[in-house]
């Protein structure tokens, strides 16, 4: 093969008709379920859209289609990236397209409730739960490089595929769920939960790069000693360079990742914060009104029927509105 420029991996590119076939119809789907929404008179956002297909679909078209996959069965690092972008990048971006919420808005009511049950069911709830999906990705992307998976991948095309759906459906079982507004997670995980664990999620996909820099053993060295060109690094060095790559791209995804749950988050408050003061205004606005049409001589029962809510009920925002009222 040509040596491998900078000119030559953004030109160089080959259909993958299996990815292919993947991308359009996951697009199509999102597609045909954003036109749903909006034919039924509702709003989708356009920037869920635009992560969804450029940021979700474009990763995965690069990372099958692109001069990474013309290069990645004689240089390790090609293989690396591609194997990254799969499992952390691609999912980012389809996650911030929340097709699950886009699922459940598309589609008719009884269809919509089996998407429902189906989210909630035990098996996806035990894939899903933050604890063991972390386990999963690191479990798979450990067992890729460290196992004769990936040697055999580079020999077998369709083990190959498999291996890029794989690795695409594991890393979308944690990010998906933790993004959607779909209640899919445990009630306990709220976003401050959330937020520790993609943190805990960031330093544990750092370990498979640092393991594969650092590691005695070629992975694949078989295969790659044979295929070695002559114009490219030593093959040791050649994996170094791979999981350098795998360290940094994790890291990089790790922020976006993060701010976007941090936005939701703000999200989540503002929104809350509106209700409780559009209840306050509506509970404000009904006291002097039925305390002036209660008569002056049984105030008892009227007094209770006109309480307002944060007197009787028994919650940290009551207490709050009790002592600022108390302090008036």
């Amino acid at each position: 093969m040509a040596e491998l420029t900078v000119g030559r991996l953004l030109t160089s590119w080959q259909p993958d008709v299996p990815a292919l076939l993947l991308v359009l119809a996951l697009g199509g789907l999102y597609g045909w379920g954003v036109r749903r929404v909006r034919a039924g008179g509702g709003s989708w956002s356009p920037g869920r859209s635009a992560a969804f297909a450029v940021l979700g679909l474009g990763a995965l078209v690069v990372a099958t289609m692109s001069g990474l996959a013309v290069y990645d069965h004689v240089l390790f690092w090609p293989a690396a990236v591609q194997n990254i972008l799969l499992d952390l990048l691609a999912p980012l971006g389809l996650a911030l397209g929340d097709p699950l919420r886009l699922a459940t808005e598309a589609l008719p009511e009884g269809a919509a409730a089996r998407v429902r049950r189906a989210m909630t069911g035990r098996v996806i709830r035990l894939l899903t739960f933050p604890l063991v999906s972390t386990a999963l990705v690191l479990a798979t992307e450990l067992t890729v490089y460290f196992t004769p998976y990936f040697a055999t991948a580079l020999r077998v095309g369709w083990l190959h595929e498999l291996m890029y759906l794989h690795l695409l459906v594991v890393g979308c079982l944690f990010v998906v769920p933790v993004l959607t507004r779909e209640e899919t997670l445990p009630a306990w995980c709220t976003h401050p939960v959330r937020a520790a664990l993609v943190f805990l999620d960031g330093v544990i996909d750092a370990v498979p790069g640092v393991v594969v820099m650092t590691h005695g053993t070629l992975i694949a060295g078989a295969w790659y000693l044979h295929h070695h060109p002559s114009w490219a690094p030593d093959v040791r060095h050649d994996q170094q360079i791979g999981g350098g790559a795998m360290l940094s791209i994790a890291e990089l995804v790790a922020l976006p990742f993060l701010l976007a749950l941090l936005f939701q988050w703000a999200r989540a408050e503002r929104v809350q914060t509106a209700v409780l003061d559009r209840r306050l205004d509506e509970q404000l606005a009904v006291v002097p009104a039925t305390a002036g049409s209660a008569p002056a001589s049984d105030p008892g029962p009227a007094a209770d029927r006109v309480r307002p809510w944060w007197e009787t009920e028994d919650n940290e925002v009551a207490a709050r509105l009790r002592r600022q009222h108390g302090e008036k």
